[in-house]
């Protein structure tokens, strides 16, 4: 876990020191910083997502590489879902909403059309008898 949480650290760091721009893996993927209040422990705790967008709602996908479980930042936004956004230099305050049926499975195809990865991930989840969740941020 320490090394999950010293990567996210160093992206996060450069995110912000270079406007919402992360090199390496991540040069030129769609970036945001989401601030969150942790579900157990109510910190402020940051995440560094990809994402893509519908309208003027961004959308981020819990997809943890396809893991059997969901990632830590998900059960945050369930319990917490007032959040804080960070796109490029950018920050507003928003509204996480768990997208379900019909919604959820567009706004999942149109991620995985845009990053091919989140396909692999959809059916490594489903292997595990886990779907995806995927949150709509809503501006507020």
């Amino acid at each position: 876990m320490t090394d999950y949480l010293a990567f996210n650290e160093a992206v996060i760091k450069e995110f912000r020191d270079n406007g919402g721009q992360c090199s390496g893996w991540l040069d030129g993927a769609p970036m945001i910083l989401v601030t969150m209040t942790g579900a157990k422990t109510g910190r402020k705790l940051c995440s560094p997502l990809v994402y893509s967008t519908d309208g003027d709602d961004l959308v981020v996908i819990a997809s943890k590489g396809g893991a059997p479980d969901h990632p830590n930042w998900y059960h945050n936004l369930v319990a917490h879902p007032e959040v804080t956004v960070e796109v490029g230099t950018d920050s507003w305050q928003a509204m996480a909403r768990l997208a379900e049926g019909d919604e959820r499975k567009r706004l999942y195809d149109a991620q995985a059309a845009l990053m091919p990865q989140f396909a692999e991930y959809e059916q490594k989840a489903a292997e595990h008898g886990r779907e995806i969740p995927v949150f709509r941020l809503v501006r507020t």
